[in-house]
């Protein structure tokens, strides 16, 4: 749910401007809505997707800073939504509703400035053509390993928790790794060449046993049970996050519930050099997307 809240205040951030203009009768919260302040630097928008990247300063109580894709409401925004913008925001996050999160009250605190340049890169995020650190876990079969498994493949990693109850999260990472191997697992040669790999970042609940019966359950009851192309790990708390400190992925415990992670998403395509080639920030890719990286990443460059 943290996370939710996180990406909510990027969609805060571009619905700042819808709030202002639009008013406040486009999105009802249900009583038992949160509300967080936020303040950041528009680093890019997309107004085809409708999503703003924002650099926000820390949440108190809630998250540190960060650089992150968020879906942004209001039509109107596109049309003064810039790169460079200062905004200030109040982050709605409501479970119960159909946009679970989404920004109000949006304010541009700074205009841009005419040939002012981007925000510079976070470099606490993982870089593109770097190589991928080496890390020890364990499968859903209790086997451990490291990433040496995966050279001369290309590979997909993504990060869940098996109790995650919310559907644009683990759900739907899940679903989409789920998918696509098994239309991987019909194709000899890519079977050869493509990995999936789902890393859960809560090793109190999620047993490698647990993660194999979860795995099976997107597999379909009709489905095989052979984790060849899609894997799931786990490992300790350290390993994991030095794991996703790489590709830029936040998490920690919701303090409202200690059964649920407010987490970030991250789903990054590596080569079969072991070099990141791709990260998806949030979770609007498709599975044709994330295939279409992986086969490229096995393409001579």
């Amino acid at each position: 749910m943290k996370f939710m809240r996180y990406l909510l205040y990027l969609s805060l951030a571009a619905f700042l401007f819808s709030s202002c203009s639009a008013g406040s009768g486009e999105l009802t919260a249900s009583p038992n809505a949160k509300r967080y302040p936020l303040k950041g630097k528009v680093v890019s928008v997309d107004k085809v997707a409708k999503r703003a990247k924002v650099d926000h300063e820390k949440i108190e109580g809630f998250m540190d800073r960060m650089t992150m894709d968020f879906p942004v409401k209001g039509d109107w925004v596109w049309s003064e939504l810039n790169a460079g913008a200062e905004i200030s925001a109040e982050l709605v996050v409501d479970s119960t509703a159909k946009d679970p999160y989404w920004l109000e009250n949006v304010a541009i605190t700074s205009a841009p400035k005419p040939g002012q340049p981007e925000p510079p890169v976070n470099e606490d995020f993982a870089q593109i053509g770097n190589v991928v650190p080496s890390f020890t876990l364990t499968d859903q079969d209790g086997k451990k390993f490291n990433f040496d498994r995966y050279r001369g493949k290309a590979l997909a990693i993504t990060f869940i928790y098996a109790r995650c109850p919310l559907p644009d999260y683990c759900i739907k990472m899940s679903t989409a790794f789920s998918d696509l191997a098994l239309q991987v697992m019909k194709e000899p040669e890519a079977s050869k060449n493509i990995r999936l790999l789902s890393i859960s970042f809560d090793p109190a609940n999620d047993t490698p046993e647990k993660l194999r019966s979860y795995g099976l359950g997107y597999m379909g009851k009709d489905a095989k049970p052979d984790f060849t192309v899609w894997q799931l790990a786990v490992g300790p708390d350290e390993e994991v996050k030095k794991v996703a400190d790489f590709f830029g992925l936040r998490y920690e415990v919701d303090q409202n519930d200690k059964t649920q992670y407010v987490h970030s998403l991250r789903t990054a395509v590596i080569g079969p050099d072991g070099k990141l080639k791709k990260i998806f920030t949030g979770g609007d890719w498709t599975v044709s997307q994330l295939r279409e990286e992986l086969e490229s990443s096995l393409k001579p460059q």
